[in-house]
């Protein structure tokens, strides 16, 4: 199975990254991290959408060409991902001279099809969406509403790519399709935005007198293509596509088409659901090689959501992902994000839940299972797991949740559902703490008759750190690879899912005195 997650390009709408920015890379991450560890040729792709009016407009204000002003800014991006953990394959930069040369073969294959055309139009343009208005947009009240942003009336002469001719492919194409959007409840909203724009051709240009920093059309040097034609393009560019010989881009049929693109549910449509699916259609690309699109929702924040393309500087100070690993770590941060929202839905940002999240189901969870499981087996088994013919229906429940606790994280994994799959994942924990409670080693190790006894107790102790140590490496891989190490165990770093099982670790299994893998934490401390 090939594998190919990719993530939306960022714009530099405030130049810095945010809560939405962050949970967006986790949840690919976690999302290509687990796909590896089934054994999949996994790939993740993400990057910086750096060309545009806004980057320009902003530059301008700093005083400062907008190449210096995206170099300054991806930096802050970088930095973001590098403190999240983040493993990305594929990094994609829009003035990467290879995409510029991929964008420019594509819009004039297009051009020479009949495809784009130039034509003159008045009418009304939203400086904050920076595209072109029709009367569909209109409200009720025939206005423009509020998520237009100021709206200006212009007269510009400008290239159109033909989209009204891949409408009616798409309606069908969407219709029929069980798994291009993700969840299929946002299906509904990419229909309804299909007829919206069965009568309207895309503008995807700009004229240089307006807009300088983007890259030049092919056939007409006074222009430059718009995002739709640049940002979106990244997605197959830096996969390879018509990539140049000796170029250093991977190949791009082993790894299109993309299994899934993770994006948030404001550029959902019209740009990723509508103008993209028609753009690699008119390309010349298949139904069948049509991406699905894993949709996110928004975290709010008193009320107000926190996409990323509308965010106050007060709300992005607060929810600065560097600021936030600093404070809390990033085992903490990863986990909050892909644990308290479920995937697709809207969640509300909130400190005191992440601290609690992190308390109680891994310091008070799974850190007391590690620390009780491995300094137990230190004091009372001179450090290494031992053999046992005891065995007892509770101990019997235990190995028997293990293998329903693996086929339920798989299963809900394989949905993209990660607070799903943590939530199993949890209870088997919990399921294994009450078990320590129940056995009471600390009890049997006093009774020198109860040998058998306690070394089956703390066998299964052990046992269920290994397995859960895999389950949630994904997540927290720098915590779950300190667990391993403690359990002197680093063969567990190349299990595959589909071999694990009750008896990972080998009877003998020296194990290292415990150090507490999730330091409790709380923002009074802060």
């Amino acid at each position: 199975m090939k594998t190919f997650y990719t993530t939306t390009a960022i714009d530099y709408t405030n130049g810095k990254p945010h809560i939405g920015h962050a949970y967006e890379k986790v949840l690919a991450d976690v999302i290509t991290r687990y796909r590896k560890l089934c054994g999949d040729d996994a790939y993740f792709l993400t990057g910086v959408d750096q060309h545009g009016q806004k980057v320009q407009q902003t530059a301008e204000k700093e005083d400062v060409h907008p190449g210096t002003y995206v170099r300054k800014t991806t930096k802050n991006f970088t930095k973001a991902w590098s403190a999240l953990e983040l493993e990305y394959d594929g990094w994609a930069e829009t003035t990467d001279n290879e995409h510029k040369a991929c964008v420019a073969d594509i819009l004039q294959k297009l051009y020479d099809e009949g495809q784009i055309y130039k034509k003159q139009y008045q009418g009304f343009y939203s400086v904050k969406q920076e595209q072109f208005l029709t009367d569909k947009e209109r409200g009720e009240d025939g206005e423009f509403g509020p998520e237009w942003g100021e709206v200006e009336e212009r007269d510009e002469e400008n290239y159109y790519f033909k989209l009204s001719e891949h409408v009616a492919w798409l309606r069908s194409f969407v219709e029929k399709s069980e798994d291009f959007i993700l969840p299929a409840f946002r299906k509904a909203d990419v229909l309804n935005a299909i007829e919206r724009a069965e009568d309207n051709d895309l503008c995807i240009s700009r004229p240089k007198e307006r807009l300088r920093w983007g890259i030049e059309l092919p056939f007409d040097e006074d222009f430059v293509t718009f995002v739709w034609f640049d940002a979106l393009i990244n997605y197959i560019s830096f996969a390879g596509y018509n990539k140049a010989d000796g170029s250093k881009l991977p190949d791009f049929d082993k790894l299109w088409p993309a299994d899934l693109h993770v994006i948030g549910k404001d550029i959902l449509v019209p740009s990723h659901s509508i103008y993209w699916p028609c753009m690699l259609h008119a390309i010349g690309f298949t139904d069948e090689q049509m991406p699905t699109l894993l949709v996110h929702g928004f975290w709010n924040m008193n009320s107000g959501k926190i996409s990323k393309s509308e965010m106050t500087a007060e709300i992005a100070a607060l929810t600065d992902p560097v600021s936030l690993v600093e404070r809390f770590g990033a085992d903490c941060v990863r986990y909050y994000l892909v644990r308290d929202i479920h995937t697709g839905r809207d969640s509300n940002f909130d400190p005191e839940r992440l601290v609690m999240l992190f308390n109680t189901e891994l310091a008070n969870n799974l850190g007391n299972l590690c620390n009780r499981g491995l300094s137990m087996t230190k004091r009372f088994l001179n450090g290494a797991t031992a053999a046992s013919d005891y065995d007892d229906d509770i101990s019997k429940e235990l190995r028997e949740q293990a293998g329903v606790t693996i086929s339920a994280y798989k299963e809900a994994m394989d949905r993209y559902a990660v607070s799903e799959a943590l939530e199993v994942v949890i209870k088997y924990i919990t399921l294994c703490n009450q078990y320590t409670d129940k056995q009471a080693p600390w009890a049997l190790a006093k009774d020198e008759t109860k040998t058998a006894e306690l070394t089956t107790v703390l066998g299964h102790l052990t046992e269920v750190v290994a397995i859960v140590s895999v389950l949630l490496k994904p997540v927290i891989p720098a915590a779950c690879e300190r667990i391993q190490n403690q359990l002197k165990a680093t063969f567990l770093a190349d299990v595959n899912i589909s071999d694990l099982k009750w008896g990972m670790i080998p009877v003998g299994q020296e194990v290292a005195k415990p150090k507490p893998v999730f330091p409790r934490i709380s923002l009074e401390d802060e």
